[in-house]
């Protein structure tokens, strides 16, 4: 992933995720607020009905206890209590309650005896009013009473004769839903008796409703949909009885829910879209200042030479840091080059010195053999580094001279055949003592090759015409010149118009007849004595800062006029 994409990420993604956990904490909030409202709602209307509920009960306890009181209706519990199996006295007393319920408008009327055993008992079925058979039967003094695919909600009011207890009156009335202005359901240890709760059937509630704590709060997920589930502490109905209300949460919620989301895609519309600009802006700002740092440092790359970044290029402070230590230190890496480049090159010539220092016959060859090599590729427009290679290439164009004994070196007769073949090695000495040194394998064709003849007779390798680099061919022209101007054992030096005779004569056949050529016209005598006379004075200052340092150790050291001999 480019560094501009991850910018623009960094500075866009968290502002995103920002936004997403504003509006899922935002949302999380209102669902919570909207529970509280629904909670707090539904115990209002809980406290609402109880209190309906009681003074229900209290009107209806004050009309039973005056039906209690009834003399005729004790005297018929009595009467069935003395002969429970008469079917007369239960019909005496189940004709006062049908009597009772026609008057007072009751649904449910029933009379048990102290042992909480049905006696008689009414309901009205319709329009009618019919007997209830009583066997077996133990209703409840309080509660609720399924009856004939009804519920009712029962109060009770006791029957007594004197200080005795002779029986119960149990009033019933059909447990009306419509008083609850929610969902509710009537449960009775865990099951399902009644519920409100629009198109789910009492199954599915009751599977609901199978988490909830026995008498606690709880959440019930309902075909997808959330509802707060509360009990009606307040209504005591007794019997494992408890009437539970139910509210969305998703339909109270959703409105403002929907409202909210709105709110805040327009809002994070903006924000994003400003988020977009913004970070495209900033990355930019950030990225471009670093692109051009990178830019200069791959055309160092492919230079070789550390850029250097301008004071203002950049308007952010932590770039401009970043440039001005870079400077900071490729001033100090330019300043180590530059010693090191100095270094080297008098290492270089310190070999070379050593190498010819082996004859004196030869002092100076090798820089007098760069020096003109040197002439001829200005002319011929090298460039700073080709022209480099080949002034170094000259000064160590002999080096495998020193795998040569000295005594075919400075033989001052004519050489054998054998030692002439020892002699024609040095080129591929040469190269084996320099392939081996890292920064010295540019040189190696002008080492190994400045003995190849133009027409394929020279060595080590008989290479023809321009399969030799250019810079062998070089070397190869200016090596034979100062070696014929220069005095051997074995005879003395051409003058300069000799040794230009023979490089015309050969010219074609040993050496390149264009490199002669550019040679001649660039050399007159002047301009050769003049390159041999600084040869000389840069010869004489390396042999003066070698016996200085000589001398600092203590060890005997020359004097400089017996040097200058």
């Amino acid at each position: 992933m480019r560094f501009a994409t991850r910018t623009f990420l960094w500075s866009f993604v968290p502002l995103a995720v920002l936004l997403m956990a504003s509006f899922w904490t935002t949302q999380t909030l209102v669902v919570s607020a909207v529970r509280d409202g629904i909670r707090t709602s539904m115990r209002q209307t809980h406290r609402s009905i109880a209190r309906s509920q009681s003074k229900s009960e209290l009107q209806y306890g004050r009309f039973l206890k005056v039906v209690a009181e009834s003399a005729a209706l004790k005297a018929g519990v009595e009467l069935m209590l003395a002969e429970p199996q008469s079917s007369d006295a239960r019909l005496t007393v189940e004709d006062q309650l049908k009597e009772i319920c026609r008057s007072l408008g009751f649904y449910f009327l029933l009379i048990s005896n102290p042992e909480g055993d049905a006696l008689a008992g009414i309901m009205r079925v319709g329009e009618e009013l019919v007997a209830i058979d009583p066997a077996n039967m133990r209703p409840p003094q309080k509660g609720f009473l399924p009856m004939e695919e009804r519920t009712y909600q029962l109060i009770s009011a006791a029957m007594n004769q004197g200080d005795e207890r002779i029986g119960t009156l149990i009033v019933g009335e059909p447990f009306d839903f419509s008083q609850f202005s929610m969902p509710t359901v009537l449960t009775k240890r865990d099951a399902v008796l009644e519920s409100t709760v629009p198109g789910i059937v009492i199954p599915e509630v009751e599977s609901g409703l199978r988490g909830c704590p026995a008498d606690g709060e709880c959440e019930v997920q309902l075909r997808g949909e959330t509802f707060l589930s509360l009990p009606m502490r307040n209504l005591s109905l007794g019997d494992g009885y408890l009437i539970r209300s139910l509210q969305s949460v998703d339909s109270a919620s959703g409105p403002v829910q929907a409202i909210l989301l709105n709110v805040f895609l327009v809002a994070a519309a903006g924000a994003l879209l400003g988020a977009v600009v913004l970070g495209a802006l900033s990355s930019r700002s950030v990225v471009q200042p670093i692109a051009a740092v990178v830019s200069h440092l791959r055309a160092s790359e492919r230079t070789g030479v550390l850029p250097e970044f301008h004071a203002n290029h950049s308007t952010i402070r932590e770039i401009r840091e970043l440039t001005d230590s870079f400077n900071r230190a490729a001033d100090s890496i330019r300043a180590g080059r530059v010693g090191l480049e100095q270094a080297y090159v008098e290492c270089v010539e310190a070999l070379a010195s050593a190498l010819d220092a082996r004859d004196r016959y030869t002092a100076g060859h090798s820089r007098r053999v760069s020096a003109y090599a040197c002439s001829i590729a200005e002319a011929m427009n090298f460039t700073v580094k080709d022209l480099d290679e080949i002034r170094v290439g000259a000064l160590l164009h002999d080096i495998g001279k020193i795998g040569i004994p000295d005594g075919v070196l400075q033989k001052p007769g004519r050489l054998t055949h054998e030692e002439m073949t020892l002699i024609q090695q040095h080129p591929t000495i040469g190269r084996r003592i320099l392939e081996g040194v890292n920064g010295f394998q540019s040189y190696l064709p002008t080492v190994e090759l400045h003995h190849e003849n133009w027409d394929g007779t020279g060595y080590p390798r008989g290479l023809r015409g321009e399969a030799v680099p250019l810079a062998p061919r070089i070397v190869h022209v200016v090596d034979a010149y100062d070696a014929m101007t220069s005095d051997r054992p074995y005879r003395p030096g051409m003058s300069h118009a000799e040794a230009i005779r023979v490089l015309e004569k050969n010219a074609g056949t040993q050496f390149d007849a264009e490199i002669v050529r550019i040679f001649l016209g660039l050399n007159s005598i002047g301009e050769i004595r003049h390159i041999q006379a600084d040869v000389l004075e840069q010869e004489v200052r390396s042999v003066h800062h070698l016996a200085e340092a000589v001398k600092n150790t203590g060890a005997y050291a020359p004097s400089m006029e017996s040097i200058k001999s």
